[in-house]
């Protein structure tokens, strides 16, 4: 009797995209995390909705020369395709024949999703060197701001965390004159 366990099979990129390529998951709203196949949570009114605001006012924050891409992906390892719900990459459609690689903001609305983009994504995004990275906290009504990636003992995480509440208003590091109010983020309660 084999007495070793039986271990998932990670997906490479290259191979999900193939897959994909061909039609496998139709209709089906799945990404990349760490080489498995994760199912995305059905959105909700208020996460649409938080999707929304947030666009606008990431959009209007950084303005030209950079794109705010919601829920698209991001190549950001060769066993990791994560769709955020916005991503603040620079400059312009065309610039970009594949999936960007990083960006200068990633931004997580959650709700259901919470504990996923705490621990699975906020790691994974830590890895990739994204050095800002905020939850749109639905449940608490906060942004929470992740900042400083580093690798520890127990794997990659972020040093600086903070929670903003409506009411206050942060920067992104990228345009730190350019701040974003809380409550631009959030749905109405």
């Amino acid at each position: 009797m084999d007495t070793a366990q039986a271990q998932p099979r990670r997906w490479t990129r290259a191979e999900y995209d193939q897959l994909v390529g061909w039609g496998f998951f139709q209709d089906e709203r799945l990404e990349l995390l760490d080489g498995e196949i994760v199912t995305m949570t059905p959105q909700r009114s208020p996460h649409a909705t938080a999707v929304i605001k947030g666009q606008k006012a990431l959009e209007q924050a950084f303005g030209v020369g950079y794109m705010v891409r919601p829920q698209l992906p991001l190549a950001t390892d060769p066993l990791s395709e994560p769709e955020p719900d916005l991503a603040v990459v620079p400059g312009e459609p065309d610039d970009y024949p594949e999936h960007p690689i990083s960006a200068n903001l990633v931004v997580e609305i959650a709700d259901s999703s919470l504990r996923l983009d705490r621990q699975r994504k906020g790691p994974l995004y830590a890895r990739a060197g994204i050095a800002d990275y905020w939850i749109v906290n639905l449940v608490d009504r906060v942004v929470e701001v992740y900042r400083e990636p580093v690798e520890g003992a127990e794997g990659w995480h972020y040093r600086l965390i903070r929670a903003y509440t409506p009411g206050e208003s942060v920067a992104p590091l990228t345009k730190p004159d350019h701040a974003v109010a809380i409550s631009d983020m959030l749905p109405k309660s």
